[in-house]
């Protein structure tokens, strides 16, 4: 092949260089501006239901703010989903908190309800108080079971954050994700629906939750003539050149959407009839996903050629060629992996320049939160062993898709 297949890469529309031309002839370059107001206004006019939106450096940095603002201190507990990236839970610690992580249902591969309110009412015995938050997310896309999570949340009054970082235009029963908690987090990574190279935004109730968070995303200054602190704040809002492309990308939002859609119903097409192989779709009609990533589960029977020599080398850099740095590691296993033909069908992808990788490893399964409370039911750790992404960017066509689909079926024995 002569180019290399990727998972998701937004890719820019051309009003991205008006925008930004902009920002430098006006000489706004600094984390605010007209093109940051403008962009905060287009994503309020999006997701709607009169919620208010602030534009921030990183999706991480937006989860930060959400758990700040709902009162989080060191000691306290934030319940989050565990089948997730690592960025929905890390900032939980940023803050000196406690983790308690929840696993999933196997119908959106979200926070599982039931399991919440076993998780609640576990830590309240245990503690007597009741969890601070509750961080679900929507893997992939896919929408959580919200309405269930949402009245467990409301029967305990434990305030939401929903981590829609993959699932911007997703929606349950018509709304759209990240409106139905206190806030909603969302990304604009590079390998997202749409990009402002990096940069992320928080969805807020009103007005005056949007002005708390600003406050706090700009070092919390008060209203004095000198740089006065009483609470600790954070460098946190987006810059007005990275805006002007997030105004830009706005333009193409739609069309990602619908894009990722059909690639999605192709792939649902071609492995329709194929033994051991199951593409995660929507599971009723109240829930459409955006389809951010496409996913397929192999069953644990089916065998991939060259599933003998999986695992035989480490990884040497980042799995896929991003961007960053890895520790070296002397042994490729650990207590919790992909089964050798999920890891053997990513190795054959690769060599053909197709762009696959396993689903989140489960945060309770990772050594960093080997010792923080988790209440789990072997669903995550089960679909994390079987599960493959495959690649759904806007620069993926739909004979891209055949070619993936041909290429995976010519591997199986």
């Amino acid at each position: 092949m002569d180019k290399r297949i990727y998972l998701c890469l937004a890719h820019m529309s051309g009003e991205e260089q008006k925008y930004i031309q902009e920002a430098f002839d006006t000489n706004w370059v600094v984390p605010l501006g007209p093109n940051v107001n403008a962009f905060e206004q287009d994503l309020e006019n999006f997701v709607g239901e009169d919620k208010k939106v602030v534009a921030l450096s990183a999706g991480t940095a937006a989860v930060h703010l959400a758990l700040v603002a709902c009162g989080v201190q060191a000691g306290d507990e934030v319940i989050c989903q565990s089948f997730t990236f690592c960025a929905s839970c890390h900032p939980i610690m940023y803050l000196g908190a406690v983790p308690i992580l929840v696993d999933s249902e196997s119908d959106t591969w979200n926070m599982d309800p039931e399991l919440l309110e076993n998780a609640i009412q576990d830590r309240m015995a245990r503690t007597g108080k009741k969890p601070k938050a509750i961080v679900v997310v929507y893997l992939y896309g896919m929408p959580a079971k919200i309405d269930e999570i949402m009245a467990v949340a409301n029967k305990y009054d434990i305030p939401v954050v929903e981590d829609a970082a993959e699932g911007l235009g997703s929606r349950y029963n018509g709304r759209i994700c990240g409106t139905f908690g206190k806030y909603g987090v969302l990304s604009f990574n590079g390998n997202k629906m749409i990009t402002t190279s990096g940069g992320g935004a928080l969805i807020c109730g009103d007005q005056e939750d949007k002005q708390n968070i600003m406050f706090y995303a700009t070092q919390a200054r008060e209203g004095y003539p000198y740089y006065q602190h009483e609470k600790v704040g954070y460098n946190y809002r987006m810059s007005n050149i990275c805006a002007g492309i997030g105004r830009g990308q706005m333009t193409v939002l739609e069309e990602h959407i619908r894009h990722h859609q059909r690639l999605a119903a192709l792939y649902e097409e071609l492995f329709d009839d194929v033994p051991g192989i199951v593409f995660h779709r929507n599971p009723s009609a109240c829930y459409d996903s955006n389809y951010w990533l496409n996913t397929i589960t192999l069953s644990p029977d089916l065998h991939v050629a060259g599933e003998e020599k999986a695992y035989m080398t480490v990884v040497k850099g980042a799995v896929g060629g991003a961007a960053g740095v890895t520790h070296t590691v002397e042994n490729v296993h650990t207590d919790c992996e992909p089964n050798r033909n999920v890891e053997a069908m990513r190795v054959v992808l690769d060599a053909m320049g197709i762009e696959s990788r396993p689903l989140w490893k489960p945060m309770h399964k990772q050594p960093v939160y080997r010792n923080v409370p988790a209440y789990v039911n072997g669903v995550s750790e089960s679909l994390f062993k079987v599960g493959l992404c495959l690649p759904s960017g806007p620069w993926v066509t739909e004979k891209d898709v055949h070619m993936i689909v041909k290429e995976i079926l010519k591997n199986i024995k």
